[in-house]
């Protein structure tokens, strides 16, 4: 999925995709409705785009009062939409807002430039993460980890039994 067209650290997830196009929608009927009203009739103030938009266009150099390039961005959010790739992440808690622009940067730059992140709360994983994407599924929870390691637990609740079980070892006194 190449059209030259980058995203910012911001843009991290399909419902901020959602949220570009229905800003950018707004953005082009408010344009259009302004460019058919007759010379001199007041427009209004330009609606305030937010600073999702306003990373989209700089990361990528676009003026967005040109028709053209809202159209382009238009067509690459649709793209964005439909075809990039999604990772589902779930957290035992939910992650801060820096934590998780890092895990989206290096997604972005190990697996695919366009790579969208949604974030799902799992409490019963106690730690770490699950991670799914739609033919793979990686488990690095510490529920998983003590699941796996079960019997060392059991290993462990039996050897004190022995340890107890056996003569306490002589103590030498000191000498006098």
């Amino acid at each position: 999925m190449r059209d030259g067209l980058q995203l910012p650290p911001l843009v991290m997830t399909p419902d901020d995709v959602a949220r570009l196009r229905r800003e950018l929608a707004a953005l082009e009927a408010y344009l259009h409705a302004s460019a058919l009203r007759a010379p001199g009739q007041p427009t209004g103030h330009l609606p305030k785009t937010s600073r999702l938009l306003e990373e989209l266009a700089t990361v990528n150099a676009m003026n967005l009062l040109d028709g053209r390039v809202r159209e382009h961005l238009a067509a690459f959010l649709e793209l964005l939409a439909t075809r990039a790739p999604v990772v589902h992440i779930s957290f035992a808690v939910d992650p801060s807002p820096a934590f998780l622009q890092k895990i989206v940067q290096w997604f972005r730059q190990n697996v695919q430039p366009q790579v969208l992140v949604r974030v799902g709360l799992q409490p019963t994983i106690a730690a770490g993460c699950v991670v799914r994407t739609t033919n793979k599924y990686f488990d690095f929870s510490l529920r998983r980890r003590f699941i796996q390691q079960r019997h060392l637990l059991g290993e462990a609740l039996h050897a004190p039994a022995a340890v107890a079980a056996a003569p306490p070892a002589a103590v030498p006194e000191k000498a006098a």
